[in-house]
């Protein structure tokens, strides 16, 4: 691995405030670990910082829940959903060493040592991924990234949402081609998914979580699950 160790730590903050006159204010503040590196799952990007805030926005409903991250990295949605009381389990491939000590580094700076690291590589059906707890709801961010990685990542959502029927998987994907599209493969796979609005869960300004992220990209955040309808986290 290229430059200093441990890395720099990158901070967000999310915060919602109470209603007018009440002057209560929830806050949540994580670090994560930034890697600036040709390997770059270890980078924070935008969508990272989008789905960290639709989990914090849901963190009601979060609590007492199983997630797992898949293509974690530096695991910054993954480290809001544990901090919020879920039962959380980060992943990312298995044949990228640094990756996984990133995110076990993101857990140790956020003393979150029970989270367990673990190694799935998309479209692998692995004992780790057979032997995985039931799970409520998969996150992903900026996964749709290389076109020649979407069938391996949606075998994988197939796997999961097929043992746990009910499970949803939270993605969000970064704008980068309007030729972009993965309808046939979820018609495919027998998927159904919903756009979330990202004003509908505060995430439609450039800055966000305390952070230049977004900034000016278009991010656009998705719900995945099997059928025709899309069942509540509650």
């Amino acid at each position: 691995m290229s430059g200093l160790w441990p890395p720099p730590s990158k901070r967000f903050v999310f915060v919602e405030e109470g209603p007018p006159g009440v002057g209560d204010v929830e806050r949540l503040e994580v670090a994560v670990p930034e890697v600036l590196d040709p390997q770059y799952g270890m980078y924070v990007w935008p969508c990272a910082v989008v789905l960290a805030q639709y989990v914090w926005f849901s963190r009601n409903t979060v609590r007492g829940r199983t997630f797992l991250e898949i293509g974690a990295g530096a695991g910054l949605p993954g480290i809001v959903a544990a901090k919020c009381g879920a039962s959380v389990i980060l992943s990312d491939a298995a044949e990228i060493p640094n990756c996984l000590d990133n995110c076990r580094l993101s857990c140790q700076i956020n003393k979150l040592e029970d989270v367990p690291v673990i190694g799935l590589t998309w479209g692998q059906i692995s004992p780790d991924l057979v032997l995985l707890p039931q799970i409520d709801v998969i996150l992903g961010s900026d996964v749709f990234y290389d076109t020649e990685d979407f069938e391996n990542i949606l075998t994988t959502i197939f796997y999961l949402i097929r043992k746990n029927p009910r499970a949803l998987f939270w993605t969000t994907y970064q704008e980068r081609s309007a030729d972009w599209s993965i309808e046939s493969l979820l018609y495919k796979w027998n998927l159904k998914c919903v756009h979330i609005p990202l004003e509908t869960f505060e995430a439609d300004e450039e800055f966000l979580a305390g952070s230049n992220l977004p900034g000016s990209h278009t991010i656009h955040m998705m719900m995945i699950t099997f059928g025709t309808s899309v069942p509540s986290i509650t």
